[in-house]
């Protein structure tokens, strides 16, 4: 059974900058498409980013492109969120998922096997 393990929430200042991890086992990392999502109070769950298996495609979300940056170490079965110029919009309970499937829409959640507990992340202005 594949582990997901969020880790480096926090809480912050507008502007400031934080990285999330996740880190698994039980199973190939390799093998799996990760992303992350993100919920806030009173909203749905919301694709952010992800990364395909050998880290050669990345996709974002409009509205943290270009301020995010997701990555991966297959090596440390590892994937990061960096985080910069956080703004209050921000502010949510952050969830990496993983897919083995490459087959579908990567952005919807319904298309990801593997989920983590969260890890709240919470940006004042």
């Amino acid at each position: 059974q594949v582990q997901l393990v969020e880790s480096g929430g926090g809480s912050v200042q507008a502007g400031d900058s934080l990285r999330v991890s996740c880190t698994t086992s039980g199973g190939t990392f390799s093998r799996y498409t990760m992303a992350w999502f993100r919920q806030a109070p009173g909203k749905e769950r919301e694709f952010v980013a992800r990364i395909t298996r050998n880290t050669d495609s990345t996709y974002y979300t409009d509205s943290v492109r270009g301020r995010f940056t997701i990555s991966r170490d297959n090596a440390q079965n590892t994937m990061y969120l960096q985080m910069n110029s956080l703004k209050p919009e921000d502010t949510a309970v952050y969830y990496c998922a993983a897919r083995s499937s490459a087959i579908g829409d990567s952005t919807s959640s319904n298309m990801y096997n593997y989920w983590g507990q969260g890890t709240q992340v919470t940006v004042s202005s």
